[in-house]
Protein backbone atom coordinates (compact mmCIF):
# COMPACT_ATOMS: atom_id res chain seq x y z
CA UNK A 1 0.00 0.00 0.00
CA UNK A 2 2.98 2.42 1.10
CA UNK A 3 5.23 1.58 -1.52
CA UNK A 4 1.72 2.03 -3.94
CA UNK A 5 1.26 5.49 -2.44
CA UNK A 6 5.27 6.32 -3.17
CA UNK A 7 4.93 5.37 -6.53
CA UNK A 8 2.08 7.77 -7.05
CA UNK A 9 3.26 10.46 -5.51
CA UNK A 10 6.45 10.27 -7.83
CA UNK A 11 4.16 9.99 -10.69
CA UNK A 12 2.66 13.27 -9.58
CA UNK A 13 6.10 14.93 -8.73
CA UNK A 14 7.17 13.45 -11.91
CA UNK A 15 3.66 15.50 -13.69
CA UNK A 16 3.98 18.14 -11.89
CA UNK A 17 8.01 18.88 -13.10
CA UNK A 18 6.93 17.95 -16.46
CA UNK A 19 4.19 20.55 -16.25
CA UNK A 20 6.68 22.98 -14.77
CA UNK A 21 8.78 22.76 -17.58
CA UNK A 22 6.05 23.13 -20.26
CA UNK A 23 5.05 26.09 -18.48
CA UNK A 24 8.76 27.67 -18.75
CA UNK A 25 8.91 26.63 -22.64
CA UNK A 26 5.65 28.40 -23.04
CA UNK A 27 6.94 31.60 -21.22
CA UNK A 28 10.47 31.30 -22.93
CA UNK A 29 8.30 31.15 -26.36
CA UNK A 30 6.07 33.96 -25.45
CA UNK A 31 8.75 36.00 -24.95
CA UNK A 32 11.37 34.98 -27.96
CA UNK A 33 7.19 35.81 -30.07
CA UNK A 34 6.60 39.14 -28.30
CA UNK A 35 10.03 40.25 -28.98
CA UNK A 36 9.75 39.88 -32.68
CA UNK A 37 6.24 42.14 -32.41
CA UNK A 38 7.70 44.77 -30.97
CA UNK A 39 8.51 47.08 -34.02
CA UNK A 40 4.30 46.90 -33.78
CA UNK A 41 4.20 46.82 -30.34
CA UNK A 42 5.97 50.76 -30.85
CA UNK A 43 3.39 52.02 -33.38
CA UNK A 44 0.54 50.96 -31.18
CA UNK A 45 2.18 52.50 -28.04
CA UNK A 46 2.28 55.74 -30.29
CA UNK A 47 -1.17 55.96 -31.86
CA UNK A 48 -3.11 55.23 -28.64
CA UNK A 49 -2.59 58.18 -27.15
CA UNK A 50 -4.01 59.91 -29.31
CA UNK A 51 -7.57 59.06 -28.95
CA UNK A 52 -7.73 60.20 -25.43
CA UNK A 53 -6.29 64.22 -26.32
CA UNK A 54 -8.83 66.16 -25.40
CA UNK A 55 -10.60 64.70 -22.80
CA UNK A 56 -10.86 65.75 -19.17
CA UNK A 57 -7.92 64.33 -17.56
CA UNK A 58 -10.37 61.75 -14.69
CA UNK A 59 -11.82 60.28 -17.91
CA UNK A 60 -8.14 59.79 -19.81
CA UNK A 61 -7.54 56.35 -17.36
CA UNK A 62 -11.04 54.98 -17.70
CA UNK A 63 -11.02 55.13 -21.33
CA UNK A 64 -7.27 53.77 -21.89
CA UNK A 65 -8.87 50.85 -19.88
CA UNK A 66 -11.70 50.82 -22.06
CA UNK A 67 -9.23 50.37 -25.04
CA UNK A 68 -7.26 47.96 -23.44
CA UNK A 69 -9.97 45.47 -22.54
CA UNK A 70 -11.36 46.49 -26.57
CA UNK A 71 -7.38 45.49 -27.36
CA UNK A 72 -7.62 42.11 -25.34
CA UNK A 73 -10.59 41.00 -26.93
CA UNK A 74 -9.81 41.80 -30.09
CA UNK A 75 -6.68 39.43 -29.72
CA UNK A 76 -7.96 36.66 -27.68
CA UNK A 77 -11.82 36.55 -28.96
CA UNK A 78 -11.48 36.83 -32.07
CA UNK A 79 -7.97 37.11 -33.61
CA UNK A 80 -6.46 34.28 -31.95
CA UNK A 81 -9.28 31.68 -33.22
CA UNK A 82 -9.53 32.65 -36.46
CA UNK A 83 -5.06 32.88 -36.86
CA UNK A 84 -5.20 29.15 -35.05
CA UNK A 85 -7.74 27.57 -37.86
CA UNK A 86 -6.35 29.60 -40.56
CA UNK A 87 -3.25 29.19 -39.41
CA UNK A 88 -4.01 25.13 -39.08
CA UNK A 89 -6.12 24.44 -42.27
CA UNK A 90 -6.12 27.40 -44.79
CA UNK A 91 -2.17 28.55 -44.10
CA UNK A 92 -1.96 30.34 -47.35
CA UNK A 93 -5.06 32.72 -46.50
CA UNK A 94 -3.66 34.56 -44.16
CA UNK A 95 -0.92 36.78 -46.13
CA UNK A 96 -3.86 38.43 -48.21
CA UNK A 97 -6.27 38.95 -45.05
CA UNK A 98 -3.10 40.94 -43.18
CA UNK A 99 -2.71 42.74 -46.66
CA UNK A 100 -6.28 43.65 -46.50
CA UNK A 101 -5.63 45.09 -43.08
CA UNK A 102 -2.44 46.77 -44.13
CA UNK A 103 -4.47 48.74 -46.69
CA UNK A 104 -6.81 49.67 -44.21
CA UNK A 105 -4.41 50.89 -41.69
CA UNK A 106 -2.64 53.31 -44.73
CA UNK A 107 -5.99 54.43 -45.66
CA UNK A 108 -6.80 55.81 -42.08
CA UNK A 109 -2.85 57.52 -41.99
CA UNK A 110 -3.48 59.34 -45.38
CA UNK A 111 -7.00 60.13 -44.03
CA UNK A 112 -5.89 61.65 -40.95
CA UNK A 113 -3.34 63.85 -43.72
CA UNK A 114 -5.29 64.55 -45.34
CA UNK A 115 -8.51 66.03 -43.28
CA UNK A 116 -4.98 68.02 -41.51
CA UNK A 117 -4.50 69.24 -44.85
CA UNK A 118 -7.81 70.11 -46.24
CA UNK A 119 -9.37 71.29 -42.38
CA UNK A 120 -11.83 68.59 -43.20
CA UNK A 121 -13.25 66.56 -40.13
CA UNK A 122 -12.28 68.37 -37.33
CA UNK A 123 -12.93 67.39 -33.97
CA UNK A 124 -15.17 69.83 -32.47
CA UNK A 125 -13.07 71.75 -29.31
CA UNK A 126 -16.25 72.34 -27.54
CA UNK A 127 -15.87 70.97 -23.64
CA UNK A 128 -18.61 69.66 -23.94
CA UNK A 129 -18.77 67.71 -27.12
CA UNK A 130 -15.66 66.27 -25.83
CA UNK A 131 -17.08 65.58 -22.64
CA UNK A 132 -20.04 63.89 -23.93
CA UNK A 133 -21.10 60.16 -23.76
CA UNK A 134 -21.12 60.23 -27.88
CA UNK A 135 -17.38 61.52 -28.36
CA UNK A 136 -16.40 59.34 -25.96
CA UNK A 137 -17.73 56.24 -27.48
CA UNK A 138 -17.25 57.33 -30.62
CA UNK A 139 -13.28 57.68 -29.75
CA UNK A 140 -12.88 54.03 -28.06
CA UNK A 141 -14.54 52.50 -31.23
CA UNK A 142 -12.42 54.14 -33.49
CA UNK A 143 -9.26 53.15 -31.38
CA UNK A 144 -10.56 49.18 -30.93
CA UNK A 145 -10.99 49.41 -34.86
CA UNK A 146 -7.15 50.88 -34.99
CA UNK A 147 -6.10 48.19 -32.08
CA UNK A 148 -7.40 45.37 -34.10
CA UNK A 149 -5.64 45.66 -37.23
CA UNK A 150 -2.09 46.43 -35.27
CA UNK A 151 -3.06 43.10 -33.16
CA UNK A 152 -3.56 41.12 -35.65
CA UNK A 153 -0.08 41.72 -37.06
CA UNK A 154 1.12 41.11 -33.51
CA UNK A 155 -0.73 37.96 -33.07
CA UNK A 156 0.67 36.76 -37.03
CA UNK A 157 4.54 37.80 -36.28
CA UNK A 158 4.01 35.63 -33.05
CA UNK A 159 2.33 33.16 -34.82
CA UNK A 160 5.26 32.54 -37.16
CA UNK A 161 7.55 32.69 -34.45
CA UNK A 162 5.97 28.98 -33.08
CA UNK A 163 4.47 27.78 -35.75
CA UNK A 164 6.55 24.62 -34.77
CA UNK A 165 4.57 24.28 -31.63
CA UNK A 166 1.83 21.80 -31.22
CA UNK A 167 -2.19 23.19 -31.84
CA UNK A 168 -2.33 23.63 -28.38
CA UNK A 169 0.90 24.87 -27.46
CA UNK A 170 0.34 27.39 -29.68
CA UNK A 171 -2.76 29.06 -28.46
CA UNK A 172 -1.21 28.91 -24.84
CA UNK A 173 1.73 30.77 -26.01
CA UNK A 174 -0.14 33.57 -28.22
CA UNK A 175 -2.52 33.81 -25.12
CA UNK A 176 0.01 34.82 -23.26
CA UNK A 177 1.89 37.39 -26.08
CA UNK A 178 -1.43 38.69 -26.58
CA UNK A 179 -1.69 39.22 -22.33
CA UNK A 180 1.96 41.01 -21.81
CA UNK A 181 1.73 42.81 -24.63
CA UNK A 182 -1.62 44.59 -24.19
CA UNK A 183 -0.77 45.29 -20.45
CA UNK A 184 2.78 46.37 -22.16
CA UNK A 185 1.22 49.07 -24.79
CA UNK A 186 -1.72 50.23 -21.97
CA UNK A 187 0.59 50.51 -18.94
CA UNK A 188 3.12 52.90 -20.99
CA UNK A 189 0.15 54.73 -22.79
CA UNK A 190 -1.57 55.17 -18.86
CA UNK A 191 1.52 56.06 -17.86
CA UNK A 192 2.44 58.93 -20.73
CA UNK A 193 -1.26 60.41 -20.41
CA UNK A 194 -1.22 61.14 -16.89
CA UNK A 195 2.55 62.58 -16.95
CA UNK A 196 1.28 65.97 -16.69
CA UNK A 197 -1.05 65.40 -13.98
CA UNK A 198 2.11 64.27 -12.02
CA UNK A 199 4.30 67.05 -13.11
CA UNK A 200 1.55 69.45 -11.86
CA UNK A 201 1.23 67.46 -8.18
CA UNK A 202 5.14 68.10 -8.22
CA UNK A 203 5.08 71.58 -9.20
CA UNK A 204 2.97 71.81 -5.72
CA UNK A 205 5.28 69.95 -4.07
CA UNK A 206 8.03 71.47 -1.10
CA UNK A 207 11.11 70.51 -2.91
CA UNK A 208 12.75 73.25 -5.63
CA UNK A 209 13.89 70.32 -7.88
CA UNK A 210 10.46 69.04 -8.20
CA UNK A 211 8.62 72.04 -8.52
CA UNK A 212 11.28 72.58 -11.67
CA UNK A 213 10.76 69.08 -12.65
CA UNK A 214 7.28 69.01 -12.41
CA UNK A 215 7.11 72.49 -14.46
CA UNK A 216 8.90 70.72 -17.21
CA UNK A 217 6.52 68.32 -17.09
CA UNK A 218 3.50 70.44 -17.31
CA UNK A 219 5.32 72.29 -20.11
CA UNK A 220 6.30 69.81 -22.07
CA UNK A 221 3.79 67.08 -22.09
CA UNK A 222 1.79 68.92 -24.71
CA UNK A 223 5.01 68.83 -26.67
CA UNK A 224 4.97 65.08 -26.83
CA UNK A 225 1.44 64.57 -26.61
CA UNK A 226 1.44 66.51 -29.92
CA UNK A 227 4.71 64.85 -31.38
CA UNK A 228 2.65 61.36 -30.61
CA UNK A 229 -0.03 62.06 -32.71
CA UNK A 230 2.42 62.58 -35.63
CA UNK A 231 3.60 59.57 -34.93
CA UNK A 232 0.61 57.73 -34.45
CA UNK A 233 -0.10 59.15 -38.24
CA UNK A 234 3.38 58.03 -39.42
CA UNK A 235 3.48 54.59 -37.98
CA UNK A 236 -0.31 53.55 -39.72
CA UNK A 237 1.17 54.71 -42.55
CA UNK A 238 4.64 53.07 -42.58
CA UNK A 239 3.19 49.49 -40.64
CA UNK A 240 0.54 49.21 -43.13
CA UNK A 241 3.11 49.66 -45.75
CA UNK A 242 5.34 47.37 -44.38
CA UNK A 243 2.42 44.54 -44.19
CA UNK A 244 1.98 45.10 -47.65
CA UNK A 245 5.34 44.86 -48.77
CA UNK A 246 6.06 41.95 -46.86
CA UNK A 247 2.64 40.06 -48.21
CA UNK A 248 3.66 40.77 -51.32
CA UNK A 249 7.03 39.44 -50.97
CA UNK A 250 5.41 36.20 -49.82
CA UNK A 251 2.90 36.05 -52.78
CA UNK A 252 6.22 35.86 -55.12
CA UNK A 253 6.22 39.65 -56.33
CA UNK A 254 9.54 40.00 -54.52
CA UNK A 255 10.53 43.49 -56.35
CA UNK A 256 9.47 45.71 -53.73
CA UNK A 257 11.28 44.13 -50.44
CA UNK A 258 14.40 43.20 -52.84
CA UNK A 259 14.51 46.94 -53.43
CA UNK A 260 13.65 48.23 -50.23
CA UNK A 261 16.47 45.60 -48.74
CA UNK A 262 18.59 46.71 -51.75
CA UNK A 263 18.67 50.43 -50.54
CA UNK A 264 18.70 49.97 -46.16
CA UNK A 265 21.86 47.38 -46.82
CA UNK A 266 23.62 50.29 -48.95
CA UNK A 267 22.71 53.36 -46.75
CA UNK A 268 24.11 50.94 -43.77
CA UNK A 269 27.54 49.93 -45.68
CA UNK A 270 27.81 54.05 -46.35
CA UNK A 271 27.98 54.95 -42.58
CA UNK A 272 29.05 51.77 -40.96
CA UNK A 273 28.96 53.71 -37.78
CA UNK A 274 25.28 53.83 -37.98
CA UNK A 275 24.90 50.91 -39.89
CA UNK A 276 21.62 49.84 -38.01
CA UNK A 277 19.89 53.01 -37.98
CA UNK A 278 19.86 53.70 -41.63
CA UNK A 279 19.21 49.95 -42.62
CA UNK A 280 16.15 50.97 -39.94
CA UNK A 281 15.41 54.12 -41.50
CA UNK A 282 14.98 53.42 -44.90
CA UNK A 283 13.48 50.37 -44.55
CA UNK A 284 10.76 52.70 -42.37
CA UNK A 285 10.92 55.79 -44.81
CA UNK A 286 10.35 53.25 -47.71
CA UNK A 287 7.53 51.49 -46.32
CA UNK A 288 5.99 54.74 -45.37
CA UNK A 289 6.31 56.05 -48.79
CA UNK A 290 4.44 52.76 -49.97
CA UNK A 291 1.75 53.15 -47.10
CA UNK A 292 1.31 56.71 -48.32
CA UNK A 293 0.62 55.77 -51.96
CA UNK A 294 -1.77 53.18 -51.18
CA UNK A 295 -3.48 55.04 -48.23
CA UNK A 296 -4.09 58.43 -50.51
CA UNK A 297 -5.26 56.10 -53.61
CA UNK A 298 -8.05 54.65 -51.23
CA UNK A 299 -8.86 58.32 -49.92
CA UNK A 300 -8.83 59.87 -53.50
CA UNK A 301 -11.36 57.13 -54.22
CA UNK A 302 -13.55 57.48 -51.34
CA UNK A 303 -13.48 61.29 -50.81
CA UNK A 304 -12.18 62.78 -53.74
CA UNK A 305 -13.57 61.25 -56.56
CA UNK A 306 -17.59 60.94 -55.01
CA UNK A 307 -17.12 65.09 -54.06
CA UNK A 308 -16.12 65.71 -58.03
CA UNK A 309 -19.31 63.64 -59.19
CA UNK A 310 -21.99 65.55 -56.20
CA UNK A 311 -19.83 68.82 -57.84
CA UNK A 312 -21.07 68.05 -61.31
Amino acid sequence: MSGGLVALLDDVAAIARLAAASIDDIGAAAGKASVKAIGVVVDDTAVAPTYVTGFSPDRELPIILQIARGSLRNKVVFILPAALLLSQFLPWSLTPLLMVGGAYLCFEGAEKVYEALSGGHEESRDPEVLSSAEHERKMVSGAIRTDFILSAEIMAISLAEVADEPFFSRALILVVVAVLITALVYGVVGVIVKMDDLGLRLARSGSGAARAFGRGLVKGMPVVMSALSVIGTAAMLWVGGHILIDGLNKLGVTGPAHLLHGWSLAAGHAVPALEGVLEWLVETLGSAVVGAAVGGLIVLILHLMPARRTAH
